[in-house]
């Protein structure tokens, strides 16, 4: 089961926030297997921050929007915020996916990449997903390996963007360019929305029944 593979055909949940040990994340979730399944959970991925410690990514890939919707409503993940040390309860995306395509010949040999994270609000998301085609060949220079977009299921304008790069270093020049291929980067951290995440992979949890 490769990462990519994770995001292929699934809807996720995610969440990011601060903690100040960030070690206790892997736990927490490997004790609650039972209630990630009870919500459709196949995997979790966890990645931690290369430029703000303590911040972390919880990618939950789940098979239907349902119990998510449920969830959202409960107070599962507050309870889990509780349990983990988060002091500032974050934003919480739940989305499907509606795009994903890979810029490079993936091999096994090749390592998990530097996962780049945007959650942005666009008037017209077929809109932003034709910028983005329009916007590979400066991806695969800049080292972007693969990339993903969701569309939250509560408002069809809120999408969430993932880029796999090669590389830290190029990661953080990524972050840091500024022409048309990344103005959409501009527009993260703006309200609820958590800033830029630049973080490497940590762990994978496979939940019962999941593939791999």
């Amino acid at each position: 089961m490769k990462i990519a593979d994770v995001y292929r055909h699934s809807m996720v949940i995610a969440s990011d926030y601060r903690i100040p040990d960030p070690s206790r994340v892997w736990p927490l979730l490997e004790r609650r297997k039972d209630a990630l399944a009870d919500i459709g959970a196949h995997h979790v991925l966890i990645y931690r921050s290369l430029t703000e410690p303590g911040r972390v990514l919880v990618m939950i890939g789940v098979r239907s929007r349902e119990p998510v919707v449920d969830l959202l409503r409960s107070r599962v993940f507050f309870d889990w915020f509780d349990a983990v040390g988060v002091e500032d309860i974050p934003a919480v995306f739940a989305g499907e996916i509606i795009d994903r395509y890979e810029l490079i010949e993936p091999t096994r040999a090749d390592p998990p990449g530097v996962l780049v994270s945007a959650i942005v609000s666009v008037d017209d998301a077929g809109w932003l997903l034709t910028e983005l085609h329009s916007a590979k060949t400066t991806f695969r220079s800049a080292g972007v390996r693969k990339v993903w977009v969701f569309q939250a299921f509560d408002d069809s304008r809120e999408v969430m963007i993932l880029q796999e790069l090669d590389t830290e270093a190029n990661a953080r020049r990524w972050i840091k360019q500024h022409d048309a291929a990344t103005d959409w980067m501009a527009d993260t951290g703006v309200g609820v929305y958590p800033p830029l995440f630049v973080g490497e992979y940590v762990e994978m949890l496979r939940i019962n029944g999941g593939e791999g």
